[in-house]
């Protein structure tokens, strides 16, 4: 904080402990309503501290972020042979591919975590049904009816065997997704 805004905070503190202590001799307190329209009234009275800056206060090519500064060139002895051979050979067109900006990342995040999300819930539903039919088995039965029940929690187990290796998978994934950005400079913000 600069020494100004420190000041004004000082004196703002200051007015609220004796407005707090004068009005307490007289048995009342201020509501947090009035002190808040006092507060509002001395803000609008007072002149603002000093320009409050905005990106559109900016020109247009400060908003934009600087390019990349070319690295210096070498001079380097040229094969005629090579640069010949070069100039006649036709310029291959760039592969586009996404651009990997804020939303790419953000999309790309967002989309593994909700994968595992899913696969991690389906896998706590398929606990539910394999304690479900633990219990119902373990409970006296007719014959026909646990022969039923014991395929099905075997089904069940199977089934959260392999929700678990997507978990598993799912936590890769994110994972390296976060490494990558890591990586390639992204800001932490774009992966939240």
């Amino acid at each position: 904080m600069s020494s100004a805004s420190t000041s004004i905070v000082r004196v703002i503190c200051a007015g609220v402990i004796i407005g707090l202590a004068a009005s307490s001799g007289y048995g009342q307190s201020p509501t947090l309503g009035d002190v808040a329209k006092k507060e509002a009234e001395r803000r609008k009275a007072q002149p603002p501290a000093g320009k409050v800056y905005t990106n559109k206060d900016l020109p247009a090519s400060a908003q934009k972020p600087a390019p990349p500064a070319a690295a210096p060139e070498t001079p380097q002895a040229v094969d005629p042979v090579a640069a010949a051979a070069a100039e006649q050979r036709p310029e291959e067109p760039k592969p586009e591919g996404p651009q990997k900006d804020e939303a790419w990342w953000k999309t790309r995040i967002t989309q593994a975590r909700e994968e595992l999300r899913r696969n991690q819930m389906f896998a706590e539903a398929l606990q539910s049904r394999i304690n479900a039919l633990t219990r119902e088995y373990a409970n006296p039965i007719s014959g026909p009816r646990r022969r039923v029940v014991g395929e099905q929690r075997v089904e069940a187990v199977n089934e959260l065997s392999r929700v678990a290796q997507e978990i598993e998978r799912g936590k890769a994934q994110v994972a390296e997704i976060e490494e990558e950005a890591r990586k390639a400079g992204v800001p932490p913000g774009w992966l939240r």
